[in-house]
């Protein structure tokens, strides 16, 4: 489950099968959600999620992107770029925020990994 912030009010859905019609939102964030919902392709979770995002909406995407869940993660920021997203970029926040990716496995949080862009 996912919950999502709207305007004065909250919302519980289904992070695989969105109750919104396509490109309703202006931006989609979030930080270490997705890694949390059990038995879900990530990718497909993560397109379903593109999907309801306005043309030249912008999202930024915080997660332990780990490549048993996620799979290839630039393959798929690839996809994006191919598919008409625009300044699709995979940070890789273990170096960037927790300064290296040592500290970050000692925390628990290799793989952190945000991608962001804009449709």
């Amino acid at each position: 489950m996912r919950v999502c912030i709207l305007p004065h009010s909250f919302q519980k859905d289904d992070a695989n099968n969105l109750d919104f019609a396509d490109e309703t939102f202006d931006a989609l964030i979030s930080n270490y959600v997705y890694y949390n919902i059990m038995g879900s392709d990530k990718q497909d979770m993560l397109l379903e999620s593109l999907r309801v995002l306005k043309k030249g909406g912008v999202f930024a995407i915080n997660d332990c992107m780990k490549p048993k869940m996620y799979g290839d993660m630039e393959a798929f920021a690839q996809k994006l770029r191919d598919m008409g997203y625009q300044d699709v970029r995979l940070v890789n926040m273990s170096e960037l925020v927790l300064g290296s990716e040592c500290r970050a496995n000692m925390m628990m949080l290799g793989n952190s990994r945000m991608l962001v862009g804009r449709k």
